[in-house]
């Protein structure tokens, strides 16, 4: 009888154990997926905001190239131009010179910006991979955690916390913005 009480006991002792530890896990991969919902939201508008910049580069390399061909069409008309018309072409020329140049100019800042955004997406989505990291660990805990109760072994709990601790590590990371990433991994499960 007595046998049977203390393994009952063992038995509420680690099913409590396991209740504690779904509830921490539980409540951590809460406040993750708030945290990395947030940063997946960020990715698309980084995302958004670099193929509107490199539309508008594209938009600009365009405008540029008219205004290059038009220079070269002013230049070859300039010696079948009548004396009295030389003036209003070469202010013509003069013109198209300056958009180009400005062009150019417009279009290198712009490319600066599109590669900027291109990599804050980089740096949100490095981040995103620790958040990803964290909750397929988490949740392979919380399985592992499931069949410990069910079957009350000790070593099952031992080995939840395993993926809770590196699960829990990654999410820390995510959080505090370390630069902690299994690159194998993440490479290997993308």
């Amino acid at each position: 009888m007595e046998a049977r009480l203390a393994e009952a006991e063992s038995r509420n002792r680690l099913n409590n154990r396991v209740a504690v530890a779904v509830a921490l896990i539980s409540a951590f991969m809460a406040v993750t997926k708030i945290k990395d919902d947030n940063i997946v939201q960020a990715m698309l508008q980084a995302k958004s905001d670099a193929v509107d910049t490199w539309n508008e580069y594209q938009a600009k390399k365009l405008k540029l190239h008219l205004a290059e061909l038009g220079l070269n069409q002013a230049r070859a008309l300039r010696p079948a131009v009548p004396p009295n018309e030389v003036k209003a072409l070469a202010e013509q020329e003069r013109s198209y010179a300056a958009t180009i140049a400005r062009y150019q100019t417009e279009g290198e800042a712009i490319k600066k910006k599109a590669r900027g955004f291109e990599k804050q997406y980089d740096d949100l989505n490095f981040r995103d991979d620790q958040f990803d990291l964290s909750d397929a660990l988490l949740s392979l805990s919380l399985a592992i955690l499931a069949v410990t109760a069910l079957t009350s072994n000790l070593w099952l709990f031992r080995f939840s916390l395993l993926f809770a601790g590196f699960g829990g590590v990654m999410g820390v990371a995510g959080l505090a913005g370390l630069s902690l990433h299994p690159d194998w991994l993440t490479k290997l499960l993308s």
